[in-house]
């Protein structure tokens, strides 16, 4: 967990409203497996987090298919962070708030044999569209690269910042890609 901020909220017991603080949590980081298994409770993690800050659910919505985007990205082409060669590492995925309500989602992994840019998949690739996806819904990203080998993807989203042309820009023939959006942003599912 990070950085917290003091929440104030209402609360009625027995006809009797009464005034609540709590902490609510502004940042958060969280190892997640190499691979497909985490993907699912990251992206529970972050609704929930982000839900509790008091984001707009399309600023959610879009942080948490860039979340998905990048862990995929991480475990496709990254390695795991440490010594992990083969099998079982972790990627880490974070997440923070900053005062005027910017959300910045970062994946750090072990690096890879190339740099993380945007793709001119054909209109029949299967894959390919992910970095085009959060252009599409990013206000910027970028990558940053440690002295220990470990490559950063970080992204900055905010309210109202989707592209007009967004469906446009990253859809396959003959699929629909409201219900495919849909689909990823449901809460419930994980990625196979």
């Amino acid at each position: 967990m990070g950085a917290f901020t003091r929440w104030r909220g209402a609360k009625e017991v027995s006809g009797v409203a009464l005034v609540v603080a709590r902490e609510v949590p502004t940042s958060s980081s969280m190892a997640v497996p190499h691979g497909p298994a985490g993907v699912g409770e990251a992206r529970r993690r972050m609704r929930d987090e982000l839900r509790i800050n008091g984001l707009s659910d399309s600023v959610i919505d879009d942080a948490v298919l860039i979340l998905s985007e990048l862990l995929s990205n991480s475990c496709r082409h990254g390695r795991p962070l440490g010594q992990a060669e083969v099998g079982d590492g972790d990627i880490r995925a974070a997440w923070r708030v900053d005062a005027t309500g910017r959300l910045t989602v970062e994946v750090t992994d072990g690096g890879g044999p190339t740099r993380p840019v945007p793709a001119t998949p054909s209109v029949t690739a299967r894959g390919g569209r992910g970095l085009n996806i959060i252009t599409a819904l990013a206000q910027d990203w970028g990558v940053r690269d440690s002295a220990a080998g470990e490559v950063t993807v970080w992204v900055n989203v905010t309210e109202g910042h989707r592209r007009e042309d967004f469906a446009t820009r990253v859809a396959v023939p003959g699929m629909d890609f409201v219900d495919s959006f849909d689909d990823l942003t449901d809460p419930g599912l994980t990625p196979h």
